[in-house]
């Protein structure tokens, strides 16, 4: 009863090799981004050290993401029904409300600073925003001021929901546009203002030798921590490709090479941010927010608005391309006769108004531990997912039995779920649960620490090979010695599968 799930008609394949490199610089261009460098920073390590690590970590994830995305581009299925072909038809379901779950959660929180941003803009043009008085309780955890600008942010996102995916496309040209433009002008600012680039590009690294090494290390796994929840549902964009090729390398390159630039402005930023106030500020918002203190002029309100306006604009394109439209897939299929990738997102941003998300970024390192700790989930389920398409069954998809629920066919194992993808699963979290006790404050052996330092690997890696190991102790029906991607199955299987969905 919900086209949603099905394959991807022809007529909305409409994504080409651009509107993915627009995608990924839409996503990349937001404050989150443009900070990640500084608590490798302040950990010890020199700029350029800092900005090797978020070339390495964004670079490594990119390939994976790649891997997951290929089923999506050559049969056209979203994420959800990926996940089948692997955990089973029923047995997908709790994979795909984690990866729900998260996209609701991340949803609130960028809607959060995205309110940060829209302070600013007002800040600019009328002045006396700033001192609103207050009429919401302490234990709301905000002010009237800001809940606002919350809000605001939070309805101006809404109309962009409304749009599909195969036309939402079109929205995220404009980042790539905007935002270098406001980038390079904010960076050329401070600089003129600073009278030079600052001391963090000339300050060196404090650490050496292995300690050096694990924090380089835990730094570029916090980049692919970042990008594990798009890693996991690279499909739901893939699935709307005009070929597959222009899934494949497009994503490849552009992710690195976005988050890379956005990394280097952030850097060159906040290093002459030091140099005008005598203290790094990492947060370009707070920046521009300081910017207007002290009798700005005409000049400088107006920059001001202009640049925190784009990343008004960039946090929205975030928002939209990485959490409400994943949200939209994934409670499509978790609630399919009530719920289409529409009224998903609109879900996703009901959620994230009702979290008050403004809570969880008043303490930063329980929300980091949370969010490392759930890359463990996700990075578990992509170990298991490549495996099946890739080493399992070779790329071989009966595109018809991802909406079969008779025995025997491909993707019901027993009574629909598959135990092989559980058990290797939940081996893949397994190995890094004493690691990640230990980043809550326990004492544990460093082996265990050093395994979760590597946790996208470790999960990745032990999910992958005990699945496969699984698989040739119990075979499958339609695992393949050779490595075939069958595109026929997919001809007039959306009649198939509607009838499959009404039964």
């Amino acid at each position: 009863q919900n086209d949603d799930l099905l394959p991807v008609e022809p007529e909305k394949r409409t994504w080409r090799a651009y509107n993915y490199v627009a995608f990924w610089t839409a996503d990349t261009f937001n404050i989150n981004m443009w900070m990640i460098v500084s608590s490798m920073i302040q950990l010890g390590m020199s700029w350029w050290q800092a900005w090797i690590c978020v070339w390495l970590g964004y670079g490594i994830a990119a390939p994976f993401l790649v891997l997951n995305a290929r089923p999506g581009a050559i049969f056209h299925v979203m994420f959800p029904i990926v996940n089948r072909t692997s955990f089973g038809i029923f047995g997908s379901l709790w994979c795909v409300f984690n990866r729900a779950a998260m996209a609701c959660i991340w949803y609130g929180v960028q809607a959060s600073i995205g309110g940060s941003c829209v302070l600013v803009m007002l800040r600019a043009m009328w002045p006396s925003i700033n001192d609103l008085s207050n009429s919401m309780p302490a234990s709301s955890g905000t002010n009237t001021r800001d809940y606002l600008c919350f809000f605001l942010f939070w309805l101006i996102s809404l109309p962009i929901i409304w749009f599909p995916v195969h036309k939402v496309r079109h929205f995220f040209l404009v980042t790539p546009i905007l935002m270098p433009i406001a980038s390079i002008t904010f960076l050329i600012w401070c600089i003129v203002k600073a009278h030079g680039i600052g001391p963090i590009v000339h300050q060196p690294s404090t650490l050496h030798g292995s300690k050096l090494s694990w924090a380089m290390v835990a730094s570029f796994m916090s980049c692919i921590s970042n990008e594990v929840t798009l890693v996991t549902n690279a499909p739901d964009f893939a699935s709307r490709a005009r070929t597959p090729s222009a899934a494949l390398y497009p994503q490849l390159f552009a992710i690195p090479l976005t988050a890379s630039f956005v990394s280097l402005i952030g850097i060159l930023v906040s290093s002459s941010s030091q140099a005008i106030y005598g203290e790094a500020i990492w947060s370009p918002i707070e920046l521009l927010g300081t910017f207007l203190n002290d009798n700005p002029s005409k000049a400088t309100r107006f920059g001001v608005w202009f640049i925190s306006t784009s990343f008004m604009f960039a946090q929205v394109t975030t928002n939209i391309c990485a959490n409400s439209v994943s949200a939209g897939c994934d409670l499509t299929a978790l609630f399919p006769r009530f719920i289409n990738i529409r009224r998903g997102g609109y879900i996703a941003a009901t959620v994230g108004l009702a979290m008050c998300p403004w809570n969880l970024l008043k303490n930063s390192n329980e929300f980091t531990s949370y969010l490392s700790a759930y890359s463990v989930f996700l990075s578990s389920i992509a170990g298991v997912m490549v495996t099946e398409y890739y080493i399992v069954r070779k790329g071989h998809y009966n595109v018809k039995d991802l909406y079969n629920t008779e025995k025997g066919s491909w993707y019901w194992y027993t009574y629909g779920i598959n135990f092989r993808a559980y058990t290797a699963y939940i081996a893949g979290i397994l190995i890094n649960v004493v690691g990640f006790a230990g980043a809550t404050g326990r004492t544990v052996p460093l082996a265990a620490t050093r395994i979760y330092e590597l946790s996208f690997f470790t999960g990745f890696g032990v999910s992958a090979i005990i699945y496969w190991a699984l698989n040739r102790v119990f075979p499958v029906i339609g695992a393949a010695d050779t490595f075939e991607e069958s595109t026929y199955l997919v001809t007039n299987v959306r009649h198939a599968g509607r009838g499959m969905l009404r039964k």
